[in-house]
C-alpha cells in the first residue's frame, strides 16, 4: 500500500518538468515580436529623405548652369569699368601695381580676379613663367587660380577678369596707349592704372 501513494506522486513531478518547458516555449514567442521588427521599419525611412536631397542639390546646378548664359557676358559689356589712377614714376610703376594688387587681396578680391599689364620690362614672375614655355604660361592664365602677369605686347591673348591693373613702366608712347586700350576691354568692374599722371591722362584721352 505505501508504494501506491509514492508512484502517483513521481507521474506528477514527471508532468512538472514537461510544464517547464511549455513555460520555456512561451518564452521564445516575445523575443521575435518586441525588438527589431519596429526598429526595422525607421532605418528606411532614414535613406528616404536623402534622396530627395540629391535633386535639391541638382537644382543649384541647373541655376549655375543658366547663369553663364547670355546675361553673363551681357552684364560686363553694359557697364564700364572704375577707373582709378595712382601716380607713379616709370621706375616705380611696377610697385605701386604690386601695392595696389596687395590691397586688392587684402579687401578680399580672389587672385584669379586680377589681371597686371605691364608697358616695359614684365614681371619678374613673367619672365620666370616664360622661362618653362608659353604654353604652360598661358596655362596658368586659364587656370584663373592666380594673378597673372602679362606684357602689353601680348595683352590682346589675355581674356577679361573683373580688375586689371596696369604698371605704365617705360616703354613706347604706342604700347601705353594699346595696353590701356586692352584694359579698358578686359576689365570687367575695376580698372587701375599705375604710373605718371600726365601721360595717363594723355593716353586715356586719346585711347580710351
Amino acid at each position: 500500500m505505501p508504494l501506491i501513494p509514492e508512484e502517483p506522486q513521481i507521474h506528477e513531478s514527471a508532468q512538472g518538468p514537461r510544464a517547464t518547458p511549455a513555460t520555456g516555449r512561451t518564452a521564445p514567442t516575445p523575443r521575435p515580436v518586441p525588438g527589431p521588427r519596429p526598429v526595422a521599419p525607421p532605418r528606411p525611412g532614414r535613406p528616404g529623405p536623402n534622396r530627395p536631397t540629391p535633386p535639391a542639390q541638382r537644382t543649384p546646378r541647373d541655376v549655375t548652369a543658366g547663369k553663364p548664359g547670355p546675361s553673363g557676358p551681357a552684364a560686363p559689356a553694359a557697364s564700364a569699368p572704375q577707373i582709378q589712377l595712382v601716380p607713379a614714376s616709370a621706375e616705380g610703376a611696377l610697385d605701386a601695381a604690386e601695392e595696389a594688387v596687395d590691397l586688392l587681396l587684402d579687401s578680399g578680391r580672389a587672385p584669379g580676379d586680377v589681371l597686371v599689364l605691364t608697358t616695359g620690362e614684365p614681371h619678374p614672375w613673367a619672365t620666370h613663367e616664360l622661362s618653362f614655355g608659353e604654353t604652360a604660361y598661358w596655362a596658368q592664365h586659364d587656370a584663373r587660380d592666380d594673378v597673372f602677369y602679362a606684357d602689353a605686347a601680348v595683352a590682346d591673348r589675355a581674356g577679361s577678369r573683373p580688375v586689371v591693373v596696369v604698371a605704365l613702366n617705360g616703354g613706347p608712347e604706342t604700347a601705353a596707349a594699346t595696353a590701356l586700350t586692352l584694359a579698358h576691354s578686359r576689365a570687367g568692374a575695376l580698372l587701375i592704372v599705375c604710373g605718371d599722371p600726365e601721360r595717363i591722362n594723355s593716353v586715356l584721352g586719346a585711347g580710351v
